[in-house]
């Protein structure tokens, strides 16, 4: 009788093919992971809306919208950042503070965004950030001019820009890690001045109490952070 000489794979490949396929699947796991916790949110921002409704709650005002709406923008390139060190680093202190950063903020979209619907007011305002601070637009930050002629800004402080956010996508090891502290660091003190003018500004409750929230919450990683960037004997960016 012939015998089948027929060669079964090998399982030493099929095993790296496996752990192959698992690396690949880490990032469309941790998107819908990211889904998920801003539909959390959103649930969360109508839910919140209700006490919007009672008579002893204004309107919302330009506060209360421009800020929601600026800073979901804010919130959205940490988030992405947070999911770049997530993935990519193997400091389990680094991906600790991004998978906090990354969840929370993902969570505080969710919320800013449900108001904003409740409101039937856009999503993002097109026409430049930051118009809503009368008492600071048209700030400059290290000479640069990032003013616009509506009294509206052209950008927000403490953004990475498209080339930072590149190299931080292509860094590996302990320079992704330091990059990654860099400019959390600095995005977090940029958008301290919006959250604490929201903070006092704000006509509603909710919007007021949530920027308190933020403020706290990212002067605490902002220390954090700090002290991170220490032990790795590197430095603070300057601000943009």
């Amino acid at each position: 009788m012939p015998v089948d000489t027929e060669i079964e794979p090998d399982v030493a490949s099929d095993s790296a093919g496996l752990g192959a396929q698992a690396r690949r699947q880490r990032t469309p796991l941790l998107v819908l992971g990211a889904i998920g916790i801003l539909l959390i949110g959103f649930a969360v921002g109508v839910l919140a809306r209700l006490p919007l409704d009672s008579n002893s709650e204004p309107d919302p005002g330009a506060v209360d919208i421009g800020f929601s709406q600026d800073m979901s923008a804010h919130h959205a390139q940490a988030v992405e950042m947070a999911g770049i060190a997530l993935i990519g680093s193997t400091d389990n202190d680094v991906r600790r503070l991004a998978y906090d950063i990354l969840t929370t903020q993902q969570g505080q979209i969710g919320r800013l965004q449900g108001w904003l619907q409740m409101w039937g007011k856009p999503n993002q305002n097109v026409d430049g950030y930051m118009g809503w601070m009368t008492e600071q637009a048209g700030h400059s930050h290290s000479g640069a001019d990032h003013t616009m002629s509506s009294g509206r800004s052209a950008s927000m402080p403490g953004m990475a820009t498209t080339a930072e956010l590149t190299a931080l996508r292509q860094a590996t090891g302990p320079a992704l890690d330091t990059m990654f502290l860099q400019l959390m660091l600095r995005h977090h003190q940029g958008g301290l001045a919006m959250i604490q003018y929201a903070a006092q500004h704000a006509e509603t409750t909710a919007v007021r109490t949530l920027a308190a929230t933020m403020a706290t919450t990212q002067q605490g990683e902002a220390q954090l952070i700090t002290t991170m960037l220490t032990a790795r004997n590197a430095t603070p960016l300057p601000q943009n």
